[in-house]
This record gives structure tokens, sequence and C-alpha cells, in this order.
């Protein structure tokens, strides 16, 4: 091959997307990682407590897994998920035909336009503050990517999927039950799909998060609604890539034929460890007193250093500001060998703001303390 050529297509996926938002953030990490004491890392969220041994456990046990595991999921997990959904999420009259489980939730919502058969011509709307995945998810299949504020202001006219987030990331705001209800009417009279993420559903700290599952919201029928749900936080199992949808059977139902020819398979013995994990209550209540502890000690000494918190009443991370650009404050906390997101990552009504994440060891989360205390 001559120098400078490709075989690359000119017209390539990749320069759909804008530029990967973490590698800008290299610099900074230098920065903090110079530290004497060394780096506080609480920009990207990732768990780092133990995978709970019940879980492990049912790893291991299903490791002497020689054959393909079916994209459906076995009728244990299937059990689980719909035992989990109805325990949980207060849905009702949920069947195997309304769930389905996904190879981590990112996945999910990066391919769910292109799986739908969406394309150019076709809209895909997400809160103007998000998860960048969303808009990711739209370009990859050619359609128009629409930011919004509160969705019934949309125009309907080529909407053709609606994502909720709720409990959000990156503020941690919790759409109220009247608020979900208000929206799947509105997106149901223009049959428009509405798809939730509530991944941090069981991580409310100063508000009890819904479900669009939860029959005084759906109206005890999953027409036109499907929730996403992920085990990465609830069950430290980011690196299982263990995630599930669960509503609409028609929707799941046409998903689960393109993804069999997708080779979209979670290896089986993630399923029964996810089964597992989903029938035990007992280790996502000992998570969340990790994270709540975590989450005041980090709030506290943000709030005394001259830090606002806004929002912030459910999931994994502060969204905090001290009114000046977000990389500024990036920067700044930076020399602390502290490091956190800034908030234009998650688009630019966030561009004064960064996201601090509480999932760094007790042991990390009191160096960052004791840096904003004392400097």
């Amino acid at each position: 091959m001559s120098a400078g050529s490709s075989r690359i297509p000119r017209s390539s996926l990749s320069s759909r997307l804008p530029v990967f938002p973490w590698d800008k953030l290299t610099p900074c990490k230098s920065t903090a990682s110079a530290h004497p004491d060394g780096i506080v890392d609480l920009s990207v969220g990732t768990p780092v407590d133990p995978v709970p041994e019940l879980i492990r456990r049912a790893l291991v046990d299903a490791a002497d897994s020689p054959g393909y595991p079916t994209v459906w999921g076995t009728p244990e997990l299937r059990d689980a998920i719909t035992g989990w959904v109805g325990r949980r999420l207060g849905a009702v009259g949920v069947t195997h035909e309304n769930v389905l489980p996904v190879v981590g939730s990112k996945e999910l919502v990066a391919w769910l336009p292109t799986q739908l058969g969406l394309g150019a011509g076709d809209k895909v709307a997400h809160p103007r503050l998000a998860y960048p995945t969303y808009e990711v998810g739209a370009r990859l299949c050619g359609a128009e990517p629409v930011a919004y504020d509160d969705p019934t202001e949309l125009d309907p006219a080529g909407l053709r999927l609606l994502w909720l987030n709720s409990p959000s990331n990156p503020t941690g705001r919790v759409l109220s039950k009247d608020e979900l209800t208000r929206i799947v009417a509105w997106a149901r009279e223009h049959d428009i799909l509405v798809f939730s993420d509530e991944c941090y559903l069981e991580l409310g700290w100063e508000a009890e998060p819904v479900s669009v599952l939860h029959p005084d919201v759906c109206g005890g029928t999953y027409e036109g609604v499907v929730a996403v749900h992920s085990l990465s936080k609830r069950s430290n199992l980011a690196g299982y890539r263990a995630a599930f949808v669960a509503g609409d059977a028609s929707v799941l139902g046409e998903l689960l034929l393109i993804r069999k020819h997708g080779g979209m398979m979670t290896p089986a013995p993630v399923q029964a460890a996810e089964a597992v994990a989903l029938g035990d209550d007992e280790h996502v209540a000992e998570q969340r007193t990790r994270y709540a502890e975590r989450r005041a000690a980090l709030r506290t000494a943000l709030e005394a250093h001259g830090f606002r918190i806004e929002h912030s009443e459910a999931s994994l991370y502060l969204w905090a500001t001290r009114d000046e650009p977000c990389w500024d404050t990036v920067a700044y906390l930076a020399e602390l060998g502290i490091l956190v997101a800034p908030g234009d990552f998650y688009g630019p009504a966030g561009d004064r703001f960064v996201r601090v994440a509480f999932t760094a060891t007790d042991e990390r989360v009191a160096a960052a303390v004791k840096r904003l205390t004392h400097g």
C-alpha cells in the first residue's frame, strides 16, 4: 500500500462522531498524577470496590460453559430480571417477553438507533446535559440528535426516539413521578418511543427515583416505553458488562431478532452471575452505605472550599461549580492532585460545572478531603 493511502472509505463512520472527550483530560491527569501523595481520580466514575463474593462464586461455578450463550439469556436470568423489575421497580405483569439482557448499557445506548432502523431524516432526543453516547448513537446511524430541557416542548415531527435519564448523569437530577407520567403520555400521543436510562435508580440520596415501568407512570401498559438498567454501579460489575432492558414486548422482540444476527450475546458465566446479583439485595445496601459516606465527606469538603453543589440528589456524582469556566476548575483541582470531569463533556450547558465522582476508595476520598481542607 502506498504512503498516505488507506482502505478506510472516505466517508468513514468515525467522521460523524465528536472527539472522544476523555482524551482531552490527559494533560490535567498528568498534573494530578504529579502530586506527592498521588492522584485522586474522581473523573470517570468506575467502581473500585470488590465484586461481592456470591457473584464471583456464581461466575466461577459457571466457568465451564463451552457452548454459545443465547442472546435472550437463560430462563434463570430472565426469571431474575422479571423478579427484580417487579420487586424493585413496582412493575406489574412482566413476562420473559418484556426483558432482554444486553452486553453493558453503553453498547445498547450507542447502537440502539441503528438497531431500530433509524437513519437520515429521523430525530433522536436526549437531555441537554447528558451522557455523550446518546448523541453518538444518533450520529452512528445518520439520525439527527436533538437536545432538550423539557421534551414535551420539542417539535414531534420526525422524532422517533426519546431518551430520558433519571437519575441524571452528570447532574444527579431526578424526574418526579408526575414529570415522567406527563412525558410518557406526550410521547405516546405523538407515537414516539421512550427509552429511559435508569442505571442509577438504586442510588437515590435526597430523592426516591421512579421507573417509567411503574404503573403510576405507564398506566400498567408498557406500550412505547422501555427501561434500561445496569449492574455496573449497584453491584460493582462494570467489568462484567451486565445490563438489561425491560418494557414493550414488541420493541424488545424486534431487538432480539436483530441482536441474534449481530451475535450480541452476554457470556454465559456473566449471565449466571447476573442472575445471582439480581436476586440479592444485601450487597446493594452495603455498597450504598459506602457511597453515602464518601458522598457526604466530599460534599462537605467541596462546599467548605467554596464550591456550590446543584441537583446531585441521586447517582454517583456531585455536580459542582465555582462559577468559573469548567476547565479552570479542572486545572485548579489538578494542582491539588484531584482529577474531575469538566461539565462540557456533557454538553455546552455544563461549561461552568465539574462532575465529581465518589467512586474512589475510602483512602483516596480521605486524601481528597484533606487536600480540599488543608490545601
